[in-house]
Protein backbone atom coordinates (compact mmCIF):
# COMPACT_ATOMS: atom_id res chain seq x y z
CA UNK A 1 0.00 0.00 0.00
CA UNK A 2 1.10 3.47 -1.16
CA UNK A 3 2.11 5.80 2.07
CA UNK A 4 1.06 9.31 0.68
CA UNK A 5 -2.01 10.50 -1.90
CA UNK A 6 -0.99 10.66 -5.42
CA UNK A 7 -2.39 14.05 -5.98
CA UNK A 8 -0.87 16.07 -3.21
CA UNK A 9 1.24 14.24 -0.85
CA UNK A 10 -0.69 13.80 2.14
CA UNK A 11 1.13 11.22 4.35
CA UNK A 12 -1.66 8.34 4.71
CA UNK A 13 -0.11 5.69 7.01
CA UNK A 14 -1.36 2.19 6.91
CA UNK A 15 -4.05 2.73 9.74
CA UNK A 16 -5.27 5.81 7.60
CA UNK A 17 -9.03 5.78 8.07
CA UNK A 18 -9.34 8.53 4.95
CA UNK A 19 -7.47 6.96 1.88
CA UNK A 20 -8.96 5.48 -1.15
CA UNK A 21 -7.82 3.15 -3.46
CA UNK A 22 -9.04 2.03 -6.86
CA UNK A 23 -8.59 -1.74 -8.15
CA UNK A 24 -5.14 -0.80 -8.91
CA UNK A 25 -4.57 0.34 -5.67
CA UNK A 26 -3.76 3.73 -6.88
CA UNK A 27 -4.36 5.41 -4.04
CA UNK A 28 -6.02 9.12 -2.45
CA UNK A 29 -6.79 10.72 0.35
CA UNK A 30 -10.27 11.92 1.07
CA UNK A 31 -10.36 15.33 0.24
CA UNK A 32 -8.47 14.58 -3.52
CA UNK A 33 -11.37 11.63 -3.48
CA UNK A 34 -14.23 13.80 -3.34
CA UNK A 35 -12.75 16.74 -5.58
CA UNK A 36 -12.42 13.93 -8.01
CA UNK A 37 -16.00 12.05 -7.45
CA UNK A 38 -15.05 9.31 -6.45
CA UNK A 39 -13.13 8.37 -9.97
CA UNK A 40 -9.52 7.78 -10.38
CA UNK A 41 -7.79 9.83 -12.50
CA UNK A 42 -5.48 6.84 -13.73
CA UNK A 43 -7.66 4.14 -14.70
CA UNK A 44 -11.35 5.92 -14.38
CA UNK A 45 -12.41 3.27 -12.05
CA UNK A 46 -14.29 3.95 -8.76
CA UNK A 47 -12.31 4.71 -5.80
CA UNK A 48 -13.49 2.89 -2.30
CA UNK A 49 -12.20 3.03 1.09
CA UNK A 50 -8.97 1.35 1.46
CA UNK A 51 -8.91 -1.22 3.91
CA UNK A 52 -6.97 -0.65 7.21
CA UNK A 53 -3.69 -2.64 7.91
CA UNK A 54 -2.78 -3.49 11.70
CA UNK A 55 0.58 -1.79 12.04
CA UNK A 56 3.49 -4.68 12.70
CA UNK A 57 4.92 -4.36 16.20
Amino acid sequence: MRSECEKCARLLPYDASDAYICSYECTWCGPCTHAMNHICPNCGGDLQRRPMRKKDD
